[in-house]
């Protein structure tokens, strides 16, 4: 299940149930799952970033695809009335992470989050993902395990290993 990050006005709470239930299907069509959404509120400068997968990878001709059928879909059902940019990826090698799923996908990989109230003194963290409860994070960082609630995490990546 996708998980969505909404930066600003926090009425928009909303709205991620509403581009959910509008985007899995077209997505899911095209083949691919939906990751996450990232939608960035800056006025005229405002982006909608949907975030793709798939086992087989994703190309660019993958991007373009579902970019087609999402902009269709947000055309007609207009769920954001203010003007933005729409942006189709895959997650990438330092890939997002958005829910529960995704963290423990990735237990015991290091990770770098960005939270919303300070833990432990900070709001930037990197450290080993060694546990998932529910909505709370173990988060292991020099040592010590800090527990953070995933509403906590404005944003959360994976650290690509080279």
């Amino acid at each position: 299940m996708p998980f969505f990050v909404f930066r600003g006005i926090a009425t928009l709470a909303t709205l991620e149930s509403k581009l959910e239930q509008m985007l899995t299907a077209p997505v899911e069509a095209l083949g691919h799952s939906l990751w996450g959404i990232d939608y960035v509120q800056a006025g005229k400068h405002s982006i909608l970033r949907v975030y793709i997968d798939n086992e087989n990878g994703i190309f660019i001709e993958d991007c373009a695809d579902v970019s087609r059928q999402v902009s269709a879909v947000l055309d007609v059902e207009d769920p954001i009335s203010t003007e933005y940019t729409l942006e189709v990826s895959s997650p990438g090698v330092d890939r997002p992470l958005f829910n529960a799923a995704q963290y423990e996908r990735y237990m015991g990989e290091t990770v770098k989050v960005q939270l919303t109230m300070p833990v432990a003194g900070s709001r930037n963290l990197k450290g080993t993902v060694t546990g998932i409860e529910g909505q709370m994070l173990t988060l292991t960082v020099d040592g010590n395990a800090l527990i953070i609630a995933l509403d906590n995490i404005r944003k959360g990546n994976l650290i690509a290993k080279f």
